[in-house]
C-alpha cells in the first residue's frame, strides 16, 4: 500500500476563463457608494456618473470592510460554479441619469447648434463641442452647420518663415476638414494669407460646390488661375470681395469674363489698377450686378477716379448698392448733344461719403439719379458742393435715411444758411435718419425744417429714429418740439451745439437719455 506521500495529488481541472465583454470592463469599473456609482481612479478622464454618499465614520467603514462585497443593484446574486454575468440595462428609474444631451433627439440638438452657428459662427464652438461626448460630435459634424466660415492665418507675432510654417501646418488640417465638414459650405473669408492663398482656393474648388460668397481680405498671392479655376467649379459663386487685397487686374478681369454673367455683388479696393476692372464692368460684361463697392485703402490715392456715369449705367442696370466710399472721382463731362443714360432704376442706396472736399455736384448728383425713384439711402458725408435746391429735384420720394454731414471741412467753406426745409418737407413721413452736423443753417431755418416733423400726414408719428444736429445752430426750444414730436427717436446728438445750455451739449443713445434731454431743455434756463 503506497504511502500517502507517494500518492499522487489529484487535482481538480479548472474551466478555461470565459471571454470578458466591453459590458464586464464597465462593471468592474464601477465601485458602489450610498447614492450610486463612481468611476475608480483608474479611468481618471472619464466624469462621475453620480454624487458621492454621505461621510461615514471610521467604525461604520471597518464595518463595511468585515461585510462581504454586496453586488450591485440589478445584478444578481452570485452562484456555485457558474458565470457572473450582469442582468440587462437597469431601467431609467432605478439606474443613473445619463443626461439630457444622450436622451434629446439629434434633430432638435443640430437645431440648437444653428442658433449658435448664426449667432458667432462655427469656430470656435463646433471644435469644442465635438468633444462633449459622441451625440455632441455627431451633432457638430453636420454639413448643414458649416455653411459659413472665417479662416485667419495664424501671423500674429511671427516672422516670415514662422507665419509660411504656420499657413502650411493650418493648409494640412483643411485637406481633412472641407471634403469632410465643408460640402455645404456657402460663404468663405479668408483673412491675411500670405503664401497658400492658391492651394486653399483649389481646396475650395474640389470640395465646396455651393460656394456662394467669398471674401478675400489682406490676402497676397492671388492668381488668375486660381479665381479661374474656382468661377469653373463653383457654378454658383456670385460675390466676391477683394478689399485690402494684393491682387492684379488681369486676375480680376479673368474671373469677371468667366463667371461675369451671374455676378451679383462686387467689392473693390481703389488703386491704379482699378480702371482696367471698370473698364470691364463698362463692357457688360455683369449684367445682373446689383452691389459695387470701391473704396480706398489705408493709404489714400491722390490720383481722381475718371467714372463714366452714363457708361456705367448701361453695363450694369440692375444695380442697386453703388458705393465710393473716401475717393477722389471726377466724373466724365457728358458733352455736348449727348443724351443723358438710363440712370439706375432699381438704385436703392448711393453712398458717396469722403472725409476731404470732393467734385460732387447737384448736376453730377442729377445724372446719377434722374432715373432712381426708388432711392432708400443717400449718404453725401463730405460733398460740401451739394445745396438743398439740388437734393429737391430728385425724383425718390420715399428716402428714408439722409447723411448730409461735414466732417473736418466746414471751416474752410462757405457754407449755405437756408434751404434746409426744402428736405423735410418733402421726406418728414418717410426720413428715419437724417444727419446735418456741420451744416451752417441759421436757427431759424432749422426751426423751419424741423418743424415739419410736427405733423404728419394722417396724424400718425414721423418715422424719425436718429438726428445729428452736431455742431449746427439748433435752439432749445427747437430740440424740444423735435423730441416731443418724435416718440421713436432714439438717437440724438448735440455735440458742439453753441445755442444750447452746458451739460446737454452731447450725445444721447436709447429713449430714456432721450427723454432725460428733454426734461432738462424744459427746466434749464436759456443761455445767456
Amino acid at each position: 500500500m503506497a504511502s500517502p506521500a507517494s500518492r499522487p495529488v489529484r487535482r481538480r481541472a479548472r474551466a478555461a476563463p470565459r471571454a470578458r465583454s466591453a459590458e464586464d470592463w464597465w462593471w468592474d469599473r464601477l465601485a458602489p457608494s450610498g447614492s450610486g456609482y463612481h468611476l475608480l481612479p483608474s479611468d481618471s478622464m472619464l466624469l462621475v456618473l453620480s454624487e458621492p454618499g454621505p461621510a461615514r465614520s471610521r467604525a461604520q467603514r471597518r464595518a463595511a470592510r468585515r461585510t462581504p462585497r454586496q453586488p450591485p443593484p440589478g445584478r444578481a446574486a452570485a452562484k456555485p460554479k457558474a458565470t457572473l454575468r450582469p442582468d440587462p440595462a437597469p431601467s431609467p428609474e432605478e439606474g443613473p441619469d445619463a443626461g439630457w444631451g444622450d436622451r434629446i433627439p439629434l434633430e432638435i440638438l443640430v437645431q440648437i447648434f444653428g442658433l449658435l452657428v448664426a449667432a458667432d459662427g462655427p469656430m470656435p464652438f463646433l471644435g469644442r463641442a465635438a468633444r462633449v461626448c459622441r451625440r455632441w460630435q455627431e451633432a457638430a459634424s453636420q454639413p448643414a452647420l458649416w455653411h459659413t466660415v472665417t479662416l485667419s492665418s495664424p501671423l500674429a507675432g511671427r516672422p516670415a518663415k514662422g507665419g509660411v510654417k504656420a499657413e502650411k501646418k493650418l493648409l494640412a488640417s483643411l485637406e481633412w476638414l472641407m471634403p469632410n465638414r465643408f460640402s455645404q459650405l456657402q460663404r468663405l473669408t479668408l483673412i491675411h494669407w500670405k503664401s497658400q492663398v492658391h492651394p486653399v482656393l483649389k481646396l475650395v474648388g474640389e470640395s465646396c460646390p455651393r460656394l456662394t460668397f467669398l471674401k478675400l481680405s489682406g490676402c497676397h498671392g492671388v492668381t488668375a488661375d486660381a479665381l479661374v479655376m474656382l468661377a469653373k467649379a463653383c457654378c454658383q459663386l456670385h460675390s466676391l470681395d477683394l478689399q485690402h487685397s494684393m491682387v492684379e487686374s488681369t486676375a480680376v478681369v479673368s474671373f469677371l469674363e468667366e463667371a461675369g454673367s451671374r455676378m451679383r455683388k462686387l467689392w473693390l479696393t481703389y488703386s491704379s489698377q482699378t480702371t482696367a476692372i471698370l473698364g470691364t464692368l463698362l463692357g457688360s460684361c455683369c449684367p445682373q450686378l446689383q452691389v459695387l463697392e470701391v473704396s480706398s485703402g489705408i493709404n489714400r490715392n491722390s490720383i481722381p477716379l475718371q467714372l463714366p456715369v452714363e457708361a456705367l449705367q448701361k453695363g450694369c442696370p440692375q444695380l442697386q448698392v453703388l458705393r465710393l466710399l473716401n475717393l477722389m472721382w471726377l466724373p466724365k463731362p457728358l458733352g455736348r448733344g449727348v443724351a443723358p443714360g438710363p440712370g439706375f432704376p432699381s438704385l436703392e442706396e448711393l453712398c458717396l461719403a469722403s472725409s476731404t472736399c470732393n467734385f460732387v455736384s447737384n448736376e453730377v448728383l442729377g445724372r446719377l439719379l434722374h432715373g432712381s425713384p426708388n432711392l432708400r439711402l443717400l449718404d453725401l458725408r463730405g460733398c460740401a458742393r451739394i445745396t438743398p435746391a439740388g437734393l429737391q429735384d430728385l425724383p425718390c420720394r420715399e428716402l428714408e435715411q439722409l447723411h448730409l454731414g461735414l466732417y473736418g471741412t466746414s471751416d474752410r467753406l462757405t457754407l449755405a444758411k437756408e434751404g434746409s426745409p426744402l428736405l423735410t418737407q418733402k421726406w418728414c413721413h418717410t426720413l428715419r435718419e437724417l444727419d446735418l452736423s456741420g451744416q451752417g443753417f441759421s436757427e431759424k431755418d432749422l426751426e423751419q425744417a424741423l418743424a415739419a416733423f410736427l405733423s404728419t400726414p394722417g396724424g400718425s408719428h414721423p418715422a424719425l429714429c436718429s438726428l445729428n444736429l452736431r455742431g449746427t445752430r439748433v435752439t432749445p426750444s427747437t430740440v424740444s418740439s423735435v423730441i416731443s414730436s418724435c416718440p421713436g427717436l432714439l438717437y440724438l446728438n448735440l455735440e458742439s451745439c453753441r445755442c444750447l445750455p452746458r451739460g446737454l451739449k452731447r450725445a444721447y443713445r436709447g429713449l430714456e437719455e432721450v427723454q432725460w434731454c428733454l426734461e432738462q431743455l424744459l427746466t434749464s434756463p436759456l443761455p445767456s
